[in-house]
């Protein structure tokens, strides 16, 4: 049921929907998953030795009746039947809810969906090992349980050993710190923002109708004291926040704007002698986003502007987009940066690093340690198009709940995020020296 989200090709390739389990656009959802009969095939580009066929049921696993493999001759045999008494082996949800929670844009608010329903994985060991495999064969009979199923991935293995979904992390990023929150007076916290000498904070409170954007200072301590709200910058009667802080000017979104023309709703904001004045909206060719709101960040020069929307051209919802400046200092049509980077759930809140390598951005599309998780990846080439496989953060940054709006400050090499927990949505920072995270050249 589905495309690009929830459709048949999403159960190639590794886990995404695991570790963490729950309902993801990253799974195949069957049209019969309530009450049906579903086969599938899968082949491979070589020719394979199985002795364990692992099927990630990421919803209401154990509906798995039948497995047969496939060699060159192109005729099934059966190796694998459900027995009566036979029960898949369930385990609970990393998060507790159904992928936690979400990130409703619009509203910049995060908000509950219905609970995880007993995710598992049907491993399959096969009595003999079978050689020159070419494909396999799964017959799900989805009557066995009540409610929606999902397939999130179809592993083989000469081993007996379990086939396990793993979250690409590394270890440097687990041996951080603990991340501490900042305390910020009266605050709920969206979008932090620091500036290139490291003594300036804006955020965003959520806290009230008009979100307004306020700063801090940092004092001797390392505090952010001296809490002020910035006037100049509040010119929107609904929604007010920074994505990028430059030498000169600033990135600011918010801005109403007009659909089917080229206006973004984000503006630039010149800074001069302390004070700040608009400078003119940005514009893209054909600007086109099904979503009221959309992320943004772009270089230290301009020339480089990338967002975080849902167009036509993105690979299920919100993906990760660049355009390249025009002399008249519009900018050109957004490009997709492609399939490694965008998965088919969504990507957003991004951050370009100074040696614009590195790139910082939040996502429920990958295998995580709950909903949205910060990853980082690495641009290969002058493209724009071509990113290294998103690496996650680790379980020092990343919780069981939401963790976006990413923030590294790289004059204090530390980083600043958003989470959500116990129902508080929460500023936290934890150093991470340079080294470890911008692009190795």
């Amino acid at each position: 049921m589905g495309g690009k989200q929830f459709g048949i090709k999403r159960i190639l390739g590794k886990p995404d929907a695991f570790p963490q389990a729950g309902s993801s656009a990253n799974a195949w959802s069957p049209k019969k998953a309530l009450d049906g009969y579903e086969w599938v095939e899968v082949s491979f580009e070589k020719s394979q030795t199985v002795k364990q066929v692992a099927v990630f049921e990421n919803l209401n696993a154990g509906c798995v009746v039948k497995i047969s493999v496939a060699t060159a001759s192109g005729k099934y045999e059966t190796v694998w039947k459900r027995k009566k008494e036979y029960t898949t082996p369930t385990f609970k949800s990393t998060i507790p809810t159904d992928r936690a929670y979400y990130f409703k844009r619009k509203r910049r608010k995060v908000q509950d969906v219905p609970d995880v329903l007993n995710p598992g994985i049907e491993y399959a060991i096969l009595d003999n090992t079978v050689s020159g495999v070419v494909a396999v064969r799964v017959e799900f009979n989805f009557a066995l349980l009540p409610g929606q199923k999902q397939i999130d991935a179809i592993g083989i293995s000469d081993s007996e050993m379990p086939i396990q979904a793993n979250i690409n992390t590394n270890e440097t990023f687990e041996k951080l710190a603990l991340s501490k929150q900042i305390q910020l007076d009266g605050i709920v916290p969206f979008n932090p923002v620091i500036s290139l000498d490291g003594t300036t904070l804006f955020v965003t409170n959520s806290n009230d109708d008009k979100t307004k954007i306020f700063s801090f200072t940092k004092d001797s301590n390392g505090n952010w004291v001296d809490k002020k709200v910035e006037a100049n910058l509040n010119l929107n009667d609904t929604y007010n926040f920074l994505n990028y802080v430059g030498a000169d000017f600033l990135l600011k979104g918010g801005a109403t704007y007009s659909k089917g023309n080229t206006e973004t709703g984000f503006e630039l904001i010149a800074i001069k002698d302390g004070n700040y004045k608009p400078v003119g909206l940005i514009k893209v060719a054909a600007y086109n986003n099904y979503e009221d709101t959309a992320d943004a960040t772009m270089t230290a020069d301009g020339k480089i502007l990338i967002m975080g929307l849902e167009s036509d051209f993105s690979q299920g919802g919100t993906d990760l987009y660049f355009a390249q400046q025009k002399e008249d200092g519009t900018y050109s049509f957004l490009q997709n940066m492609g399939k490694i980077i965008n998965s088919a759930n969504d990507e957003a809140m991004v951050q370009l690093l100074s040696d614009q390598k590195t790139l910082l951005f939040s996502s429920n599309g990958f295998s995580s340690f709950g909903d949205f998780d910060l990853y980082v990846a690495y641009r290969l080439d002058n493209t724009w198009k071509s990113w290294s496989e998103p690496i996650n953060l680790g379980s020092k940054i990343n919780s069981s709940g939401f963790d976006g709006s990413p923030f590294y400050d790289e004059k204090n090499e530390t980083l600043y995020f958003i989470t959500y927990s116990d129902s508080n949505i929460l500023l936290k920072a934890i150093s991470i020296p340079k080294i470890q995270l911008l692009q190795k050249d």
